[in-house]
Formats: C-alpha cells, structure tokens, sequence
C-alpha cells in the first residue's frame, strides 16, 4: 500500500430497540421515518507513515457521516468514527459505532520490511457520548477488530468547546487509547521469522494502554451546512506499544498530525 490515506470511514446500520419500533408503529411511522442528515467532506493532514513512524507523509481522508437531526446542534470531532445513536437521551447517548482499517504493508514504509502484512478490515462495536455541561464532552469507543485484528480497541476522549466568535468554535482536550493483544500482535509484534528477515528484535506483546496526549481543533461555520476546521494532534505512545523492537528500534513514541478539513452537510427527510 503505496501513500494511500488512513481512512476512518466505515458505514453503519442501526436497528431501533422494539419499544421504539411499537411506539412508531403505533404513530403511524416507520422507525427511520423523520429528520435525517448527511455530512460529507474531505481532511488533508500531515500524520506518521505509519503507527510508531519516526517520519511523517501528507495524506488525506474522506469524512461522512450520518444521523438523525437533533433540537440543537451537538459538539463533535474528527476523531469520533461513523456512528449511529440507538439510545438518546439528551445528555447522554450510546449506540453502535464502527471503523475502516486500512492494510498495512512494507511499501508504506522501509522499516516495516521484514514484517507480516497487515490486511485490512474493519472495527465494530458500541460508543457512549457523555454530556456533563454544555461546553464539556465526554466519549467512549469499544470496537472489536475484523480480519486485520482480532484485538479489542477502546478510545477515550474528553473536549471542552466553547465559541470565541459567533461563527468560530475552539475545542479540545486529553485522548488515550487501550487494546488487547491481539492489536499489537498484528501492529507491533515481532516472531522469530519476522525478526530474521527485518533485523529487529523479537517481541510478543500483551495487553495495555496504546497511547495519551491531547488534540485541539479550530472550526469555522461558514454557512449554516458548510464548515471547515484546522486540527493539532499528539500522542505518546505507551506500554506495549512503546515497547515494541519496532518503536525501539526504527521509529518513535511521539506522534504528530497537523490539517485541515472542510465539510458540507445535507437535510432530508424520510417518511
């Protein structure tokens, strides 16, 4: 996989819960029936060639995402993957959340020659938004890996939003990741025959905290359906990951992505 972008993007159907589809029946509706939107846009940033890279690349991702429309608008970011809220309750939301893996191969970058391909596949699991002020957010994202990983993955993230212009909002706040070893086995594992034929040292890792840092993002609202943003990212990689003969050896525990990103939004309705 030459230069290709790291795509968070994947495509998620929800069902309703059956107290919900009887209270629609009820009414006369179908439970997709009401006030839908859809947002579409492109980011292009500078991140790591890969994870542990020393070194970055420009990349870019698209960005799409859909949902129901809400009585007021609510604070999200570029980290938050694709999701659908089965559970809503103003302060507090939960749903289904899934996630593109890309592959992973040798040609993104030298230091990974040697090293198993890691196919891609997808991450699919469950999300929870938590909103403790109207200026303070707090989500959780568990995903269980498809065909690239069998690992468990899980996000944590915190963002303080406020408005310091009527059309311009500052955001952000600390991140940390955790996973399961089947994870890092696939992204920072070393067997004996992958150690013979890239140079590193063997390594078998076990389950822990992936990373910690903290991203900041300025948003500008163009119009009421366009809006574009530019966005800092860092983390530090820790425990097994940092660990790894392939951070150790040919990459680094800091990770930067610095970009940009422009997104348009679409309403409709379903009967």
């Amino acid at each position: 996989m030459s230069h290709r972008s790291v795509v968070s993007i994947s495509l998620a159907i929800a069902i309703s819960s059956l107290g919900s589809a009887a209270a629609a029946q009820e009414s006369g509706q179908h439970f997709w029936s009401g006030d839908w939107y859809l947002s579409v846009g492109v980011a292009g940033f500078s991140a790591p060639k890969f994870e542990g890279s020393s070194h970055n690349e420009f990349k870019f991702s698209p960005l799409i995402s859909v949902g129901r429309q809400g009585a007021g608008q609510r604070f999200s970011s570029r980290n938050d993957n694709p999701s659908f809220a089965l559970v809503d309750k103003g302060a507090f939301r939960a749903g289904i959340v899934g996630k593109f893996v890309p592959s992973r191969d040798d040609s993104d970058g030298s230091e990974l020659k040697g090293l198993k391909k890691v196919k891609w596949g997808a991450e699919a699991g469950a999300f929870l938004d938590v909103y403790p002020t109207d200026f303070l957010r707090a989500r959780a994202e568990v995903r269980q890996g498809i065909r690239s990983h069998d690992g468990i993955v899980a996000d944590l993230a915190v963002d303080a939003f406020t408005d310091i212009a009527p059309d311009l909002q500052l955001s952000g706040g600390p991140r940390a990741t955790f996973a399961t070893s089947g994870y890092y086995d696939a992204y920072y594992g070393v067997n004996a025959k992958q150690a013979a034929a890239s140079g590193l040292d063997p390594y078998k890792p076990s389950s822990g905290i992936q990373s910690y840092g903290a991203g900041m993002a300025l948003t500008w609202k163009a119009t009421e359906n366009l809006s574009a943003s530019s966005f800092l990212e860092y983390e530090r990689l820790a425990g097994p990951a940092a660990d790894s003969s392939l951070v150790r050896e040919r990459g680094s525990k800091n990770q930067v992505l610095v970009g940009v990103s422009a997104t348009y939004k679409f309403n409709f309705s379903l009967q």
